[in-house]
C-alpha cells in the first residue's frame, strides 16, 4: 500500500527493508551529489532585494539586511571559478561519476560547466530555476519555476532532467507540481531513508530517493567539521558501517563547489574516493542509475 503524498510515514520499511539487488552484488549504492547554485542565489543584482550568505565562509552575513554583500558574492564566485573545476577534476582523474544538483540559471550563466557535465556523463537532478525556498512560492510562481528549469535544462544540457530537488525543503505543493508536470523519474525532497520508496501522488506512484544533510560538507559552514580529515573520517565510517551492517543500503554525499572546492577540503573529497575505489562491495553510481534500478527491480504497486 502506497502512503499517499503529504500523510507523514513514521514507519517506512520498519525492521524488514526490501533487498535492492543492487548491480554486482553491492552492499552499497553510492552516490556522490556536487549542488550547484552559484549565480543563481538571492541577490541585489538578481532583484531579491537582498544578498545571500548561506553556505559561505561567515554562514551568515554581518551586514544589514538588505545591504549588498561584496563579501559573500565573491565567495558564491570562487565556487564557480575555482571550486568546481577543481571537484570535477578529482572525480575526472579517478573515473567516478557523480550528479549534479544544478540550478538551471547557473548552466546558462556557465555554458563551459553545462558542457563540462555533459562531456563527463554526469546526471543533472533539477535544483530549481533558481536556488529559492520554494515553499515561500505561490502556487502558480512555483508551477513557472518548474516549468522554466526543465526548459532550461534541455537546452543547456540537451536532455529534461530525470530527477527533481529544492533547495532544502519543498513547498506543499512541489510534489504535485512535479507529477502534474511529468517526466520525471523521481524526487529527492526527503531525508527519512537510507533506500528509495514510493508514495502516491495524485492517485499514481511516486518514486522518492531520499538525501541527506549529514554526509554533506554543509557542516565546514556550520563549524562541525575542521579538516579535511575529520570530513574523510566521517564519509569512511558511514561508509564501513553501511557495508558491515550487509543489508544493502543507498549512501548520499552532498558537496559545495564554495566549500569543498577549497584545496584544504578537496583533499579530504580525494582521499575518501581514493578508498572508495579499492572497496569491490560498493556501487559508485550516478542518481538517475539508483532511480532506474529500483524502478526495474522493485517496480510500484497500485495505490
Amino acid at each position: 500500500m502506497l502512503v499517499q503524498n503529504g500523510t507523514r510515514d513514521l514507519i517506512g520499511y520498519g525492521r524488514t527493508p526490501p533487498d535492492p539487488q543492487w548491480p554486482g552484488g553491492a552492499r552499497v549504492a553510492l552516490n556522490f551529489v556536487l549542488n550547484i547554485e552559484e549565480g543563481s542565489e538571492y541577490a541585489i543584482g538578481n532583484g531579491d532585494g537582498f544578498s545571500e550568505a548561506s553556505l559561505t565562509e561567515m554562514g551568515d552575513s554581518p551586514l544589514p539586511h538588505g545591504a549588498r554583500d561584496l563579501a559573500a558574492e565573491s565567495m558564491f564566485e570562487y565556487g564557480s571559478r575555482v571550486g568546481v573545476w577543481r571537484v570535477l577534476d578529482v572525480f575526472a582523474a579517478r573515473g567516478l561519476p557523480l550528479t549534479a544538483y544544478a540550478c538551471a540559471l547557473v548552466l546558462e550563466q556557465q555554458p563551459a560547466l553545462a558542457a563540462a557535465l555533459r562531456e563527463a556523463g554526469h546526471d543533472v537532478c533539477c535544483h530549481g530555476w533558481r536556488w529559492v525556498n520554494h515553499w515561500q512560492l505561490d502556487e502558480a510562481e512555483e508551477r513557472d519555476h518548474i516549468a522554466r528549469a526543465v526548459a532550461s535544462l534541455r537546452r543547456t544540457v540537451g536532455e529534461a532532467p530525470a530527477g527533481w530537488y529544492c533547495r532544502y525543503g519543498p513547498g506543499v505543493n512541489t510534489r504535485r507540481l512535479l507529477a502534474e508536470h511529468g517526466g520525471f523519474l523521481y524526487d529527492s525532497d526527503a531525508y527519512n531513508d537510507e533506500l528509495p520508496y514510493y508514495v502516491a501522488v495524485g492517485g499514481a506512484p511516486h518514486l522518492v530517493l531520499p538525501y541527506t544533510l549529514t554526509n554533506n560538507d554543509v557542516h565546514f559552514a556550520r563549524g562541525n567539521l575542521a579538516t579535511a580529515a575529520d570530513f574523510t573520517t566521517m564519509l569512511r565510517d558511514a561508509l564501513d558501517f553501511l557495508r558491515g551492517e550487509g543489508r544493502g543500503r543507498m549512501m548520499s554525499v552532498g558537496m559545495h563547489a564554495r566549500l569543498l572546492g577549497h584545496p584544504a577540503r578537496t583533499a579530504g573529497l580525494a582521499r575518501f574516493l581514493d578508498y572508495v575505489r579499492t572497496l569491490s562491495d560498493v556501487w559508485v553510481c550516478r542518481r538517475v542509475e539508483i532511480a532506474r534500478h529500483w524502478l526495474r527491480v522493485h517496480p510500484p504497486s497500485t495505490p
